[in-house]
């Protein structure tokens, strides 16, 4: 049998229980600290973890916080220190961080056979859930997935573990396609409100004249058409959450009734006087600066404070180049089996292309790219013209950072120096300055050419009369 593997976040030494893990076909990799722990979450697949606390102090519990958010995907078991008090009563935060992060908690000394076991319930429950995500149809790909493993998508999980953790209102603000509904979704499952109704609705998309029954709901013959009562979205989102999409489109003088709401938790249907209690979470959305509404005097102040308790921010895809990639494989998987295409993969010219480009429509667009490509391509690789992209419009419409500017500067000096000296690195080290060693490291860097072990320096004098043979440099 493949052993499982198994990440143990353990900051102690007392890690007896190593052998039995072994013998019982797990792989254990240790982790003695929390960025290594993070890191090695990054860098490889792991479906369960195992974490050990030194303490149950409130900074130990931030930095194991922090460890699971990078491995949301994962099952965590808990190792204490001591005993939870009964019900959690002496120590309720200790117990909420437990219920909200662990799939189930030991206590030490170790019961290490029941351990054993609920590894391999914790391990049975992650297989399922990825094989649920893969059977997913591709077309709700886009739906449900938030993808990435950028400095700044680690940070927006982070926010949204903490953020599900209140129960208060919550204001997503960024720009179009960049998946504040799907923040919204995460936030909810995430929450003790989770099991109950997750209701959405786009405040721009719907008519003015219709917004406040799609709100609140109407009473039987409160106007012409209305031939029976109709329950409206927030009291239909009672016990969940009610997420308010491009929130800075909902006319003022409907404001005021959002803002009643979000004061006394009650409605009014139209066409009735008598109010109805709503328990419902409010996420509001929008692409839109707020702020400069509220001065503009398009935007009710009050009701921006009251919607602005939590504020979470999505960075646009421009920012998160190191996921333009990933996003787009991860995409491609998803549709080239439904659309059955010829396709297999992506050619490195299309993967540049991908990089370079802005992406004005950001994540959403480049599912909308991907999947046109995996219809359109008639070859084994995609290329940019089936992405509908010209690499050299891509290239113009990139707006770089000075990080990126020197990069690519970096690698036109090196790659000129090498192709002036038909790729010999020691030539091409000489003319640039710099050693053979750093011409190497920089060429692996920047992905110019796999390096390989340094070939011993060139013998300068050799016997008369023997042909001269050529080496590798």
């Amino acid at each position: 049998m493949t052993p499982r593997p198994l990440l143990y976040l353990s900051t102690t030494d007392t890690d007896s229980v190593l052998p039995k893990l072994e013998s019982a076909g797990w792989s254990v990799h240790v982790a003695r600290d929390f960025p290594e722990a993070q890191k090695d979450i990054e860098s490889l697949q792991y479906s369960v973890g195992l974490a050990s606390f030194a303490s149950t102090e409130s900074s130990m519990l931030a930095q194991v916080q922090d460890v699971i958010s990078v491995g949301m995907h994962m099952q965590w078991i808990a190792l204490l220190p001591k005993a939870l008090p009964k019900a959690g009563s002496h120590r309720p935060e200790l117990a909420q961080f437990i219920f909200r992060n662990f799939y189930d908690y030991h206590t030490i000394p170790k019961d290490e056979d029941r351990l054993l076991v609920t590894l391999g319930h914790a391990y049975g429950m992650a297989c399922l859930r990825n094989a649920a995500v893969a059977s997913r149809a591709p077309e709700d790909a886009g739906e449900f997935e938030m993808v990435g493993t950028s400095p700044q998508m680690q940070q927006v999980f982070r926010a949204i573990r903490k953020l599900a953790s209140v129960d208060a209102p919550v204001l997503i603000t960024g720009e179009s396609g960049t998946g504040k509904e799907l923040a919204a979704l995460a936030i909810h499952e995430r929450s003790q409100r989770g099991k109950a109704s997750f209701v959405a609705v786009n405040c721009g998309a719907l008519p003015r004249n219709l917004i406040q029954t799609e709100l609140f709901g109407h009473e039987k013959g409160s106007f012409t058409d209305a031939h029976s009562r109709k329950i409206g979205r927030m009291e239909a989102a009672n016990g969940g959450t009610i997420f308010l999409d491009e929130i800075g489109d909902l006319p003022l003088d409907l404001q005021v009734n959002l803002l009643r709401f979000l004061q006394e938790k009650t409605i009014e249907r139209v066409g009735s006087s008598r109010s109805i209690s709503v328990d419902a979470r409010v996420i509001a959305a929008t692409n839109v600066d707020l702020e400069k509404a509220v001065e503009a005097g398009q935007f009710r102040d009050d009701l921006f404070y009251r919607l602005n308790v939590l504020g979470l921010e999505l960075p646009p895809l421009r920012d998160r180049e190191e996921d333009v990639e990933i996003l787009a494989k991860f995409f491609f998987d998803k549709f080239s089996s439904a659309e059955r295409s010829k396709a297999r993969g992506f050619s490195r010219e299309a993967l540049e292309t991908l990089t370079q480009y802005a992406w004005p429509g950001n994540v959403r667009e480049l599912i909308n790219r991907v999947r046109r490509a995996a219809v359109m391509c008639e070859n084994s690789l995609i290329s940019p013209t089936d992405l509908g992209l010209d690499r050299r419009e891509s290239s113009r419409r990139r707006l770089l950072t000075l990080e990126q500017a020197r990069t690519l500067a970096d690698q036109k000096v090196i790659s000129d120096a090498l192709r002036r000296n038909k790729r010999n690195v020691t030539q091409a080290a000489h003319d640039l300055g710099i050693s053979r060693v750093t011409l190497y490291r920089l060429m692996e860097r920047h992905h110019l050419a796999k390096p390989e072990p340094l070939a011993p320096a060139p013998v300068k004098s050799r016997p008369q009369g023997k042909p001269r043979t050529s080496g590798r440099q």
